[in-house]
């Protein structure tokens, strides 16, 4: 393979909570990032209840794509691939959402599946997971579902043994567990309570078919939730992705920020920095999610990737046009 590739790959996921849009060029076994946008645009509020994508949540994600077609075009991008995930594959008008988008964007949406969804979040954070034998847990906490693939790590590829999608994501646990937003600690904590039991019950399955985890089990996670929760374990007082991806963190520490977390109320998160109003109303549902993983494969230490989706389609586009 060439050392550098001049020509401009691109990915972009737009998920139930955020639009992300990753530019980059090949570069030595990897690529360089040549431009990136990331926005909450929240597609999936209202979802759990209505079955639909409101027209509000609609008109903020056009917005967000209508930047990411400026960024496509003055970029010059050969080739790039956009997928749409669960707000999507859910919702009764998500055909008539990604028809609109293209007509009025020029972005083509394909609605993936929740197993490519899985497989592609692998792909593109695998390497960041710990060296060791046996079976690997990775997970990706999205706005509207949760996905758990478990992977054999022997081989130069990783290989997918099992892999589970669960509904609940940060958007879709808070709306429809109802998190406890008022002054009242215990009321917030029995909330928790039910959300990480409501996550549990959707795990269960997948629980069932884990095999017994080597004698050092290693999980990796990529999602807003972890990250978010890297930057409070750092006490950042501003997201630093050279910190946070390929951190790792002790799992009782994150169980303990999580405690924390979820104890507090709404205004009271939004004063962390690494929070902030944007995350203070989801982070406690993302929490619940991954006390409930770390219960299934039970790892001293937590790896954390800031890479996901978007990394997993570069390489295989960049891979389907390389020698």
């Amino acid at each position: 393979m060439r050392p550098s590739d001049g020509r401009h790959f691109a990915a972009l996921d737009l998920g139930t909570n955020n639009c992300r849009l990753l530019i980059a060029r090949p570069q030595g076994q990897g690529f360089a990032v040549v431009d990136a946008f990331s926005r909450i645009v929240r597609l999936g509020e209202g979802l759990a209840a209505s079955g639909r994508l409101s027209d509000d949540a609609i008109e903020r994600t056009l917005a967000a794509l209508r930047v990411c077609a400026d960024k496509l075009k003055r970029r010059n991008v050969a080739l790039a691939r956009s997928v749409a995930t669960e707000a999507c594959r859910r919702a009764s008008n998500g055909e008539a959402f990604i028809e609109r988008a293209y007509a009025e964007t020029g972005i083509h949406l394909d609605i993936i599946t929740a197993e490519e969804e899985a497989r592609l979040a692998v792909l593109g954070c695998h390497a960041l997971l710990e060296p060791g034998e046996g079976p690997a847990l990775v997970f990706d906490i999205g706005g509207g579902s949760t996905e758990l693939v478990l992977i054999d790590t022997a081989g130069p590829v990783p290989r997918v043994l099992d892999w589970h999608s669960t509904p609940w994501g940060v958007v879709s646990l808070t709306e429809s567990a109802g998190a406890a937003t008022g002054s009242d600690h215990d009321a917030r904590v029995a909330a928790y309570s039910n959300m990480r039991n409501v996550v549990a019950d959707s795990m269960a399955p997948f629980a069932a078919r884990l095999p017994i985890a080597a004698a050092r089990p290693r999980l990796l996670g990529t999602s807003g939730t972890v990250t978010t929760l890297g930057s409070v374990h750092l006490g950042l007082s501003h997201y630093d992705r050279s910190a946070v991806d390929g951190l790792i963190v002790p799992a009782a520490a994150m169980r303990g920020i999580c405690a924390g977390l979820s104890g507090m109320a709404v205004s009271e998160r939004a004063k962390l920095s690494c929070i902030g109003g944007e995350r203070a109303e989801l982070v406690v549902a993302g929490c619940a999610i991954l006390e409930t993983v770390m219960d299934l494969w039970p790892a001293e230490r937590l790896g954390i990737a800031d890479r996901g989706i978007r990394e997993g389609i570069l390489k295989r586009l960049m891979g389907e046009r390389r020698p």
